[in-house]
Order: C-alpha cells, then structure tokens, then sequence
C-alpha cells in the first residue's frame, strides 16, 4: 500500500508540475508574440501594410537570401 501511495503522489506532483509549466510557457510565448508584433508594426510595416502582411513580407524575403 505503501508504494501504491507514493506513486499516486508523485503522480499528483508530475501533473502539477507539467500544468504550471504549460501555464508559464504559455504566457512566455504570448507575451513575445505581442513584443514582436509591436516591434513590426513600429519598425518594420510599411505604409497600407497590415501587421501580418508585413510578416508574411519579411518570410518571403528571408526565404529569398
């Protein structure tokens, strides 16, 4: 019994562990695509150009060289 138990522990651990990580990655990821967006938008779109037009833009032109 005593084993069964601390399988179900770590188990518990385990999925704790792997949602707050999911959580954290997650929010990084988000948070990124946010900053790059606003770096685009300042930085790199041209006039009449939507964000993600110009991202579609620089692809092509990376694929290009």
């Amino acid at each position: 019994m005593t084993r069964s138990k601390l399988v179900e522990v770590n188990a518990n651990i385990a999925e704790k562990a792997v949602n707050a990580y999911e959580k954290i990655e997650k929010t990084v990821v988000e948070k990124y695509n946010n900053i790059e967006d606003a770096f685009v938008e300042r930085y790199l779109k041209k006039e009449g150009e939507s964000v993600a037009q110009a991202k579609e833009r620089l692809k092509k032109s990376h694929k290009e060289k």
